[in-house]
């Protein structure tokens, strides 16, 4: 039997949610709203929120109108989205390297650097050959990815953050196109080790990823006011496939 791989432990730990909770929500509901807007996505629109956490944003997406099914291989994050599950809002414990419903989804959604996790990087060419299966002709596929360029130009090889009495010592490395963070702290008396890996994907690698699919990048966008890209200053890579 294969171990799990380092998402499977840290993404399902209360810790991983105590350790980002300073994420700018705000920010992150404005990007929902302008996404919505920008697509013109009409009433109902069936919605695949790929990787979608605790389902915050699913539960957002809904309350525009549209149908949303939000996936996540943390079945914690999906038993406390699946709370919210009501009639246009479900929530299911899936891992995105697997198929998942056919000729199904008007968009695909996979948001706040939710892929390059994987260490075979053929998985990524899987997730996009999924999505092309689940998406109807004319459908939308819509990568929200750090900007690997800015993420390197501003790294940071230690630091410590604090949440409530827990103090994470923080250790990251670059090696191979590849982020690895090494992340420390004691809780209750014991000592705790978790790790991150997310590959310095660029604009480059998801079109490699598509050219096997029925799916033609569209448009890119370097923020959440869907502004153009520039690789050397943009903090966010906004990719949206039609296929």
């Amino acid at each position: 039997m294969t171990s799990p791989q380092w998402f499977e432990n840290w993404f399902n730990s209360p810790y991983y949610h105590l350790l980002y909770n300073h994420r700018n929500f705000n920010e992150a509901n404005f990007f929902i709203q302008n996404l919505y807007r920008h697509l013109q996505l009409k009433a109902h629109s069936k919605v695949w929120d790929l990787a979608c956490g605790k389902g915050r944003h699913s539960l957002a997406l809904h309350q525009m109108g549209l149908d949303v099914t939000g996936t996540d291989l943390a079945d914690n994050s999906i038993l406390e989205a699946q709370k919210s599950t009501e009639e246009g809002l479900d929530f299911f414990v899936h891992d995105m390297r697997e198929p998942f419903r056919e000729n199904y989804f008007d968009v695909v959604l996979n948001l706040f650097t939710s892929l390059g996790y994987f260490s075979d990087e053929c998985d990524n060419e899987k997730v996009f050959k999924n999505v092309d299966t689940a998406l109807k002709p004319g459908g939308l596929f819509v990568v929200d990815f750090f900007n690997s360029a800015k993420v390197l130009s501003s790294f940071r090889n230690s630091y410590t953050e604090k949440r409530g009495d827990i103090t994470f010592q923080i250790k990251k490395q670059v090696h191979n196109k590849r982020i690895t963070k090494h992340i420390e702290f004691n809780c209750g008396k014991k000592d705790y080790f978790f790790e991150e890996q997310v590959s310095l994907l660029g604009l480059e690698d998801f079109e490699g990823f598509a050219k096997s699919t029925n799916l033609k990048l569209e448009k890119v966008y370097g923020n959440y006011h869907f502004e153009a890209f520039d690789p050397s200053h943009s903090e966010r890579l906004i990719v949206i496939f039609k296929k």
